[in-house]
């Protein structure tokens, strides 16, 4: 009985660790986009017709990467480092 308990408690603890794990990946995420991506795709990332800024809500890390590497628009973002668009992509991700 100890033996199962104490393998429910290392689960429920490696549970909460990745649950504050994603919560600090979202918030990092969130100042990068506020820094870097709100300005052309509103503060909601839902995009800006009239600038032609598509919404990037729910992006995936590897679309993200992909639209700053491929864009000349995105020039400035090229200095982001994986760990970064990994972040946005966590916080785009709570965005509904």
């Amino acid at each position: 009985m100890k033996k199962v308990l104490s393998v429910l408690a290392v689960a429920a603890m490696l549970c909460l660790v990745g649950s504050v794990s994603r919560a600090q990946d979202s918030a990092n995420g969130e100042k990068t986009f506020k820094a870097k991506c709100a300005v052309c795709h509103g503060a909601d990332a839902a995009g800006k017709p009239a600038m032609k800024s598509p919404s990037i809500k729910g992006k995936s890390a590897e679309d993200i990467q992909k639209a700053i590497s491929t864009s000349p628009k995105h020039a400035n973002l090229k200095s982001l480092t994986p760990a970064e668009v990994k972040d946005l992509a966590a916080y785009l991700a709570t965005l509904k």
